[in-house]
């Protein structure tokens, strides 16, 4: 625990910067009205024509979705994308043979592997190497930082010390608390790869085509249906395709924004 306090403490990556007005930089040019429509125009459809996406536009949405952010770059995340027809059937029932699985002709299943960030940040370090003048900081989160935050040991017997550790120095500054044990790891990974959905569906509105995100479905049979290990999430199927007549279900309704957005 002690430990952990200390390499918090001395972590140099959360440190403030020494000058803190600075002027705008230049960034890319971007087209507020096109983002706008793109996301009016998404909507959940739940029937598709019979007409299939192209390779290149799959692999473009493919692409952004992995462009997402997430948490510490780990990149906790895997897509399916499933095209062989038992398969595919396979999911469709797992489904629970809903229209916008039934009749899509494509489907994505978006899978969340907090089991996996050993291995990734194993590779950040590796990126880092073949880079010059990475700063001694981004070594250090990742060499010590990481393996704090994330490691919860053999059957989880970290947690309780992790628990106390964020508690403990939470009494006094403010303390990333989270995440803490199995259920926190797997709630930390599915936070970033539903970032990755949100691109992915965006994506495929902004070429023209639709989705919808499916929760309804059987999570372990479509985890036996993609040979998943036990570790791995189901964050959410996602269908794809271009929206048919009468495929999407009434107008879009949204409740007033004053019951969410809260400015203090």
């Amino acid at each position: 625990m002690n430990t952990y306090i200390r390499h918090m403490v001395k972590a140099k990556i959360f440190a403030g910067v020494e000058k803190k007005s600075r002027a705008a930089a230049d960034a890319p040019k971007t087209d507020a009205k096109a983002f706008h429509a793109v996301v009016d125009s998404r909507r959940s459809v739940r029937v598709y024509a019979d007409e299939p996406v192209p390779k290149a536009v799959v692999d473009a949405c493919l692409d952004a979705a992995l462009k997402a952010p997430n948490s510490s770059n780990l990149q906790v995340w895997e897509i399916h994308h499933v095209v062989d027809a038992s398969k595919k059937q396979a999911l469709v029932e797992a489904c629970l043979s809903q229209p916008a699985a039934a009749t899509a002709p494509e489907l994505f299943v978006f899978v969340s592997r907090p089991d996996l960030w050993r291995r990734n940040a194993a590779w950040m370090i590796e990126a880092f190497d073949s880079q010059p003048e990475v700063p001694d900081s981004a070594y250090q989160y990742y060499q010590k930082i990481v393996p704090l935050v994330y490691n919860m040991g053999p059957l989880g017997i970290f947690t309780p010390l992790k628990w106390l550790a964020f508690n403990l120095r939470g009494l006094q500054r403010p303390t990333p608390r989270e995440p803490v044990g199995k259920w926190g790891m797997r709630i930390w990974a599915h936070k970033s790869t539903a970032l990755a959905c949100a691109h992915f569906m965006l994506a495929m509105r902004a070429h023209g085509f639709d989705t919808c995100p499916m929760e309804g479905l059987d999570s372990k049979r479509v985890k036996r249906i993609l040979g998943l290990p036990r570790a791995a999430g189901v964050t959410m199927a996602i269908s794809a395709g271009r929206r048919a007549e009468g495929g999407i279900y009434g107008p879009r309704m949204r409740f007033d924004s004053k019951h969410f957005i809260h400015r203090h």
